[in-house]
């Protein structure tokens, strides 16, 4: 009933080329052609990016930095300047929102862009995608990649055709066309054992996928199995949304070397713990599960969450819970690589969970007032014009 709706969907999604190397080449055009790699100067932490120099040396994203540093050891590696980052990323946003309200984020550098119906306001499909190009580049001096199609699935595969500065169109009746001799590999949210099980059954394209027997694929994949063999079809009815719940808030750091004793970590978790429940109650957020994350030396990692009582946004309430959890890891027995605190849970304010007469109140209005006077100071001097006094310098 719905088939006539979907087929005049026209969906574009916007992926910006290499964005944090680019970003890097445009503050230093000396740095133009060269293998740039973002992530860091030393051989700790992950890729966070690769310029396409640097991806023919097979450097890419999340790739340790020690690995980076073999295949390109001539590459220039530089930190991550996220405050630069996503300057020009509300930039281009603001650019995308000109077009249309009907922008869903994927992340600081892509979004879809509905534009279904536009026509006589916009103009067509192809030329609002090169107006839209041609308009970041001009305000930002960067290059974006476009792909217009009918569904978010086949224009995201499309953006990454002609990458970089690419535009790639897929009209309704091109969709199995273009499809079919593509590897199943490209299909968005396909992992690595997902892949792999497909090509056990010699599923290496979509028109293999398309054709395969709907009841085998269920049967071995369950839900995603019906899900895939739709996506080979190139049925996708998602719309574009324009809003995403918060999940979770939370910070982690990755340290230049391990850490071997257990006093150190509890000291880095205070100052992880206070950031996240600043950065919680600046976004009058409160939250009820709380989350350890630990990744050990060797790159094994693991996670350990409670649930609380009541809804919290205290630092300290979190500090206190996430040592109870690191007792259950073995940090302080292994090298400790990375820690992580965060919450999840989260209510606005907490309106979800109504206080008690008798849970202690005046203890908790105290906190919550020690809190509120510490985030006005911090807005005011910066965040180190206080600061427990365990995380000053010994």
């Amino acid at each position: 009933m719905n088939n006539n709706t979907e087929k005049s969907k026209t969906i574009i999604h916007l992926d910006m080329d290499a964005f944090y190397p680019s970003v890097e080449v445009l503050d230093n055009p000396e740095l133009r052609g060269n293998p740039v790699i973002v992530g860091g100067s030393s051989n700790r932490g992950v890729v966070s990016s690769a310029s396409y120099e640097a991806r023919k040396y097979g450097v890419h994203s999340a790739q340790p930095i020690a690995q980076a540093l073999k295949l390109c050891p001539e590459g220039i590696f530089l930190p991550v300047r996220m405050a630069r980052y996503k300057e020009l990323s509300n930039k281009i946003f603001e650019i995308f929102h000109r077009f249309t309200p009907l922008v869903e984020p994927l992340s600081i550098d892509e979004a879809f862009l509905d534009i279904t119906g536009t026509e006589r306001l916009l103009g067509d499909p192809v030329f609002v995608a090169k107006k839209l190009k041609k308009t970041i580049l001009a305000e930002t001096g960067l290059t974006v990649s476009a792909g217009v199609a009918p569904s978010k699935f086949i224009a995201k595969i499309a953006s990454d055709m002609d990458k970089p500065d690419g535009l790639t169109v897929v009209l309704p009746n091109e969709v199995t066309e273009f499809l079919d001799p593509l590897p199943v590999s490209k299909m968005w949210g396909a992992g690595k054992v997902t892949i792999e099980k497909l090509s056990r059954y010699n599923i290496k394209t979509f028109l293999d996928l398309r054709k395969f027997p709907i009841e085998i694929l269920e049967r071995s994949f369950g839900k995603n199995g019906l899900r895939m063999h739709f996506l080979a079809m190139g049925i996708d009815d998602r719309s574009v949304e324009t809003e995403h719940e918060t999940k979770s808030v939370g910070h982690e750091e990755t340290f230049l070397e391990d850490i071997m004793d257990i006093e150190t970590s509890e000291k880095h978790l205070l100052a992880l713990a206070m950031k996240t429940a600043e950065r919680m109650r600046h976004n009058h957020l409160k939250g009820k599960t709380i989350t350890l994350k630990v990744k050990y030396s060797d790159f094994t990692q693991v996670t350990r969450s409670v649930t609380l009582d009541e809804y919290s946004d205290d630092g300290m309430v979190i500090y206190s819970t996430v040592l109870k959890l690191l007792k259950k890891t073995e940090t302080g027995r292994r090298p400790v690589r990375l820690l992580g605190v965060s919450v999840s849970g989260l209510s606005v304010d907490g309106l979800s969970s109504q206080l008690s007469l008798f849970s202690g109140n005046e203890k908790k209005e105290k906190s919550e007032n020690l809190n509120k006077a510490i985030d006005s100071l911090h807005d005011k001097f910066g965040k180190k014009s206080v600061i427990p006094g365990r995380l000053l310098s010994d």
